[in-house]
């Protein structure tokens, strides 16, 4: 299996420092401050590409395993709403919602929500996230 790489360059005192976060094969790169991650300013953070990474492989996950059992969606959109708090110790990501809605035809509502269950428990991002909790939503919608 192939490694991947990502990448973040950070220049000056955290508050006023600005830096980029980008991935190893050029597709993504993007400025990062402490504004973009503890404020609204402009830029991504890096809790904004966790949630990317987990809808994502989430999203691969929840399509692997309904197409193994002979229900291969027609579209799967999912969110993830990735929550950062701060505590005595210093700050923790303490909560992520991943939110899917489906089209998946000829599946009933109960094995959807199984499908969608083994998906959040064993993609490789939760499973890397164990200390966080993982809260699901799943909407089948036909």
């Amino acid at each position: 299996m192939p490694e991947r790489t990502a990448h973040a360059h950070w220049e000056g005192a955290t508050k006023a420092g600005h830096g980029s976060i980008g991935v190893g094969s050029g597709a993504f790169e993007s400025e990062y401050s402490f504004g973009s991650r503890f404020e609204d300013r402009g830029g991504t953070n890096p809790e904004e590409l966790l949630g990317a990474a987990h809808a994502g492989c989430f999203t691969m996950a929840l399509a692997l395993g309904l197409t193994e059992t002979d229900h291969p969606p027609t579209r799967l959109d999912t969110t993830a709403r990735v929550s950062i708090e701060k505590e005595p110790d210093g700050f923790r990501i303490t909560h992520i919602v991943l939110r899917t809605e489906a089209d998946v035809p000829g599946i009933d509502a109960s094995e959807f929500e199984r499908q969608a269950e083994m998906a959040k428990a064993n993609c490789p991002v939760s499973r890397a996230l164990a200390g966080t909790e993982i809260e699901l939503e799943a909407t089948l919608l036909s």
